[in-house]
């Protein structure tokens, strides 16, 4: 005799967002890296993160998501490359740039993502299409 409680063979696919709850985690996705920008990785990981977990449930959000670990691998890149010119003292100027470029676009891209627009980051490498 059959378990009759037992779940079903599949996992049912998860519920799509509404169109706040679509914005509100876009949004979060590209802020989701601030907190991270102390360690060079770190700002990349959360924006993975959330884009794993949320891309199933709105196509709104696998953009977003997918543009705010694009361009924070972009920017790790490009900090890395700053401290490698510290050496040749460029560095201590470029780093304050790439800094400002960050903080500037992350910022822009989660106003856009909350108002519910699709943003694309200039000067951005596209490792994930």
């Amino acid at each position: 005799m059959e378990n009759q409680s037992s779940p079903p063979p599949y996992a049912p696919p998860p519920a799509p967002l509404n169109q706040s709850d679509e914005r509100m985690w876009a949004m979060i996705t590209h802020l989701s890296a601030l907190p991270g920008s102390f360690v060079l990785i770190g700002s990349v990981v959360a924006p993975l993160v959330i884009w794993q977990i949320q891309k199933e449930r709105s196509a709104f959000v696998d953009y977003h998501g997918k543009e705010a670990v694009n361009f924070q691998i972009t920017m790790a890149l490009a900090a890395l490359a700053s401290f490698l010119l510290f050496f040749v003292l460029i560095g201590f100027v470029l780093i304050w740039v790439v800094g400002a470029v960050w903080l500037l676009f992350t910022v822009i891209a989660a106003v856009k993502a909350n108002n519910g627009e699709y943003y694309r980051y200039p000067i951005t490498i596209r490792f994930i299409k």
